[in-house]
């Protein structure tokens, strides 16, 4: 009766809601087959950070590919949009969604049919060459012998997502930071506010006099400070109940 009382709640604060943005972590992603990274069962704990460090990839990029090559392009790849990205793209659609802040890096919200995403940690479906700066998509690239290299100039192709040392791109950096600034309502979801600097987004929203609705399995950091409407449950159980209030 609680999560019904409080789902009426938060679908009231959406409909209402001029702009509404959502923010997006690896809980979203969890459900998609994809672990998080941090945690007793993150990808850390099995595997060296160290070997996603920047210049470790640039000094030794056979070592930092076959890790790379083992997470984001053999494991991740089964990987399909569920029924949170599902309910996202919908919103987008019926315009009671502006724009989707994602940390994640698998590209799952754009598949769903999400249009507008800021990718705060980059994407792992992109490659880009470290010399020409030539974009491809991971589908076209041999992973067979690596490291992979540019078809046009021969140069080390990197993952388009942000390493340990490299700062947030600033278009995505800037585009979150407009959203949160202008966003009446923003949704997190799947986010336990670890991560800096994006876990400062949703207290930008909250600065700026936005409702922040919060779904996630357990409190987080945000939900004693600046959580609204708080909605405990998976991501794909809790979207879909909501998705019922917003599209009865």
């Amino acid at each position: 009766m609680f999560l019904e009382v409080q789902l009426a709640k938060a679908a009231e604060a959406i409909r209402k809601s001029s702009y509404t943005v959502a923010f997006t972590g690896a809980g979203v992603s969890v459900e998609s087959g994809i672990p998080p990274f941090r945690g007793v069962d993150g990808i850390w704990s099995r595997y060296d950070p160290r070997l996603l460090e920047i210049n470790h990839f640039y000094e030794k990029p056979v070592e930092s590919w076959s890790l790379i090559r083992d997470i984001f392009y053999s494991y991740f790849k089964q990987a399909r949009f569920n029924r949170a990205h599902e309910v996202l793209a919908r919103m987008e659609a019926e315009g009671l969604l502006g724009c989707v802040i994602t940390q994640n890096i698998d590209n799952l919200h754009q598949e769903a049919g999400s249009r507008c995403v800021y990718e705060f940690h980059g994407n792992s479906k992109r490659l880009i060459c470290t010399r020409c700066g030539e974009s491809m998509d991971s589908a076209d690239v041999d992973f067979e012998n690596i490291p992979p290299y540019c078809s046009h100039c021969h140069g080390l192709l990197k993952p388009d997502f942000i390493f340990f040392g490299e700062g947030i791109p600033p278009a995505a950096f800037q585009g979150s930071v407009d959203a949160a600034n202008r966003a009446r309502t923003l949704i997190i979801i799947g986010s336990t506010g670890e991560v800096m600097p994006a876990s400062q987004m949703p207290y930008i929203a909250k600065q700026s006099g936005a409702v922040i609705i919060e779904v996630n399995i357990e409190p987080s950091r945000f939900t004693s400070g600046i959580t609204d409407i708080f909605l405990e449950g998976k991501a794909t159980y809790v979207m879909d109940l909501l998705a019922g209030e917003l599209f009865p």
